[in-house]
């Protein structure tokens, strides 16, 4: 992850075998991306799908700063998966104006320097999921519906495995593993948690437990 501020820099016409999600928080940038330039203004995200070619300068006289991460296709790949489609996506839109996506955007780089590994990677994956659902294309078609992860009856099972395991260590990885699904699933967080008082601090930080 990176985070920069700018105001005369110019970043060259370069690639990334990793997508390029970033989160403009000031100023605005002025990004070449392909044969297209856009501007990507303060409170949007700026999308670049892997190897394609883009530069990057101040769209303002304030420059811009920004906060990017870059993850690999083999991760979205992962979470695609679990959303039932069956190659990572792309992104058709540059920049991205969405209220929900920003905040979680915020949210998982702010988590990426608490310290917190759960908490970093739940904040993430949350993230990317959100991105994918809302903007993700495969072949001209975006998916309009995915399952519900959080069912009454997965959310049984999530209470018995932190019950079991008061006493230990319950990272997101073994609880996903105990629970009989992948940590992308139970990352599946709507906007709703449900957190019981006698939960280990690791997984009440990443408010691991979905209600919806």
């Amino acid at each position: 992850m990176l985070k920069a501020r700018f105001t005369r820099h110019r970043y060259q016409l370069h690639t990334h075998p990793a997508y390029v999600v970033a989160l403009i928080t000031q100023g605005c940038e002025r990004v070449r991306i392909g044969n297209e330039t856009v501007l990507a203004p303060s409170g949007t995200v700026l999308l670049v799908n892997p190897e394609i070619w883009h530069d990057g300068e101040a769209g303002a006289d304030q420059g811009w700063a920004y906060r990017t991460f870059y993850p690999s296709a083999s991760l979205m790949g992962a979470i695609a998966d679990e959303l039932g489609q069956d190659r990572p996506p792309l992104f058709s839109q540059a920049i991205v104006d969405d209220a929900d996506l920003v905040q979680a955007v915020g949210v998982a780089h702010l988590a990426s320097t608490s310290g917190d590994a759960t908490s970093a990677e739940t904040s993430m994956l949350i993230a990317l999921r959100k991105l994918i659902l809302r903007h993700g294309d495969w072949g001209g078609r975006r998916r309009e519906a995915v399952e519900s992860f959080g069912s009454k009856s997965r959310l049984r099972v999530y209470e018995q495995v932190i019950e079991d395991h008061l006493n230990s260590d319950l990272d997101l990885q073994r609880l996903a593993e105990a629970a009989g699904v992948t940590r992308f699933k139970l990352s599946a967080i709507s906007g709703k948690c449900w957190v019981s008082p006698l939960l280990p601090s690791s997984v009440t930080a990443s408010c691991a437990v979905p209600i919806c």
